[in-house]
């Protein structure tokens, strides 16, 4: 809190109000300090810049010196034929960069082939015998053919 005096303005003759218990400071930010310690700030910031890039330059050979070098047959290459061949053969994972299809649609349409091949009838092989039928159907009749195999308890007298 201030300590000057601000009792002697007079409210009648339009200055400042004045409370009989209350001060105040005429200037809550001292401007001089703020700009000096931005400064300061900028100042600091130049030298951690001047530190670190040579330390950057200096980590920054010392990595190239010790990476393996490209193999010959890469070296003969244009940038565009290295560009090309950057990417995996196939099969490569679903959704990375450089697969074209989209993973949603492919389960789709796995689903939907596999649900159409659930619900079809038809036959596999005519001269054998052998027939495909939808799954409910087989699931009821082997329902039924395994009740009637079961054997029976013996009965107790």
């Amino acid at each position: 809190m201030s300590t000057k005096d601000h009792h002697s303005h007079d409210a009648q003759n339009g200055s400042l109000p004045v409370h009989n218990d209350v001060t105040f400071e005429e200037r809550d930010i001292n401007v001089s300090t703020v700009v000096k310690q931005l400064i300061y700030l900028a100042i600091t910031i130049i030298i951690a810049l001047v530190i670190c890039m040579p330390i950057l330059k200096y980590l920054t050979g010392m990595s190239a010196e010790n990476d393996t070098p490209m193999a010959p047959v890469r070296m003969q290459m244009t940038q565009q034929e290295r560009e090309s061949q950057a990417m995996p053969p196939e099969p490569r994972l679903q959704g990375v960069p450089g697969h074209e299809t989209d993973p949603q649609q492919d389960l789709r349409e796995k689903i939907a082939a596999d649900t159409k091949a659930n619900e079809s009838l038809g036959w596999v092989d005519k001269a054998n015998g052998i027939a495909q039928i939808p799954v409910k159907d087989a699931m009821k009749i082997l329902a039924e053919t395994s009740a009637s195999a079961a054997p029976k308890a013996p009965e107790k007298k």
